[in-house]
């Protein structure tokens, strides 16, 4: 796989969009001026944090396992922020945690053709030593503040590329989630309400509890959850 390199760019995502490369490749800068989150939201991308997206090419993936890419970078992620002695989890589907606050988000776009995915293309931002906005404080953390030492971005940045194409499973994602059997906050656009949460299905929807007592399969493109 290919790898750039840039001091700043716009987003990643949007710089690997106009390569128009037929090859994999990955684009890492030191900081974005137009980073995006999920559902369109600002994602800031200041000078301190890890901020790389991927183009994967894929021969033969149904669209309807287009879960395990999420599977695959979420893992990574963990599994990067392990050996540096963190505990993270995440937060259904795509999230990142560490002691209950966002350290890591990743938006995935598939391309599909004839019913598979022929290229995927993952945006990924690690908060590392970067200086979170006055307005992240209690939600957002970086891997120094857990850490209690200084973390240079280059060291993550090699841990997460060795991590990137390990095999993982949907076994290996839900053994970083911590809270099925209690609690948690589906917010639509109707609302928020509360559900037990029970298992995540291979093709990513989450299974809830309803206080009703019945049982729901959730898609990320429906809600938020919140813990």
């Amino acid at each position: 796989m290919k790898i750039i390199e840039l001091e700043e760019v716009d987003s990643t995502s949007e710089y690997i969009k106009r390569l128009k490369s037929l090859q994999d490749v990955a684009v890492i800068a030191e900081r974005q001026t137009l980073g995006r989150g999920t559902k369109g939201r600002k994602f800031v991308s200041d000078s301190g944090g890890l901020y790389i997206s991927i183009l994967k090419n894929h021969a033969d993936l149904p669209a309807a396992k287009a879960f395990r890419i999420m599977v695959g970078y979420c893992v990574a992620v963990c599994r990067t922020l392990g050996e540096f002695g963190l505990k993270p989890t995440i937060r259904w589907a795509n999230d990142v945690l560490v002691d209950g606050k966002k350290i890591c988000g990743t938006l995935i776009e598939n391309t599909v053709c004839g019913g598979k995915i022929v290229r995927s293309l993952a945006g990924i931002g690690i908060n590392v030593c970067n200086v979170l906005p006055e307005e992240l404080g209690g939600i957002a953390v970086t891997m120094e503040e857990c850490c209690k030492r200084a973390v240079a971005v280059d060291e993550v940045k090699a841990a997460l590329l060795r991590h990137i194409g390990e095999e993982s499973s949907i076994d290996d994602y839900k053994s970083y989630i911590d809270y099925f059997g209690k609690t948690v906050y589906l917010k639509t656009d109707s609302g928020t309400r509360a559900a037990t949460a029970l298992d995540v299905t291979a093709d990513g929807r989450l299974k809830v509890g309803e206080r009703d007592g019945s049982v729901s399969l959730i898609s990320c493109a429906e809600v938020s959850l919140r813990l």
